[in-house]
């Protein structure tokens, strides 16, 4: 089992160096630094699932501290990318939430790429996908605890 782990894990990792990859030609198209774009990616992501994020979440998402992230909130605020809204009923909670342009402009960018994947992925039975699904979410679950684990102990 470890030399499959290995074969699977260098194929996650692999498929991460590619999608940072692409988050890099994705923030170059936009004119953007690397780091503004892969938290707009957050935002829009989170936004699309209907699951929009809050600056301490993104914060926490992209690995910055809420200073850094309230500058980088501010210079796509400011470039038209995301909407800054108070829809809870606790006011103070900020909503993050990605610009019709961006959605407009991401869909641009990733549509091509979301039909070849489309077609790869039609070659395997759903049963397969949702095995994968599964491994996936259990690997992230793991890591997770590792990470939290390894962070009390910081």
């Amino acid at each position: 089992m470890s030399a499959q782990r290995e074969r699977l894990i260098e194929g996650l990792r692999s498929y991460g160096g590619r999608f940072s990859e692409l988050g890099s030609l994705f923030a170059d198209w936009l004119g953007l630094h690397s780091t503004d774009a892969v938290a707009l990616l957050e935002i829009a992501a989170a936004d699309e699932r209907g699951t929009p994020l809050s600056p301490a979440r993104l914060s926490e998402r992209i690995l910055l501290s809420p200073s850094a992230t309230t500058a980088l909130l501010n210079r796509l605020e400011a470039a038209g990318h995301i909407i800054r809204s108070r829809e809870h009923t606790d006011r103070r909670l900020v909503t993050l939430r990605s610009s019709a342009h961006v959605q407009e402009r991401a869909d641009e960018f990733f549509r091509p790429l979301g039909v070849q994947m489309d077609e790869v992925m039609a070659d395997y039975p759903p049963e397969v996908l949702a095995g994968f699904e599964a491994l996936l979410a259990n690997l992230c679950t793991t890591m997770d605890a590792h990470i939290a684990e390894r962070t009390r102990k910081a």
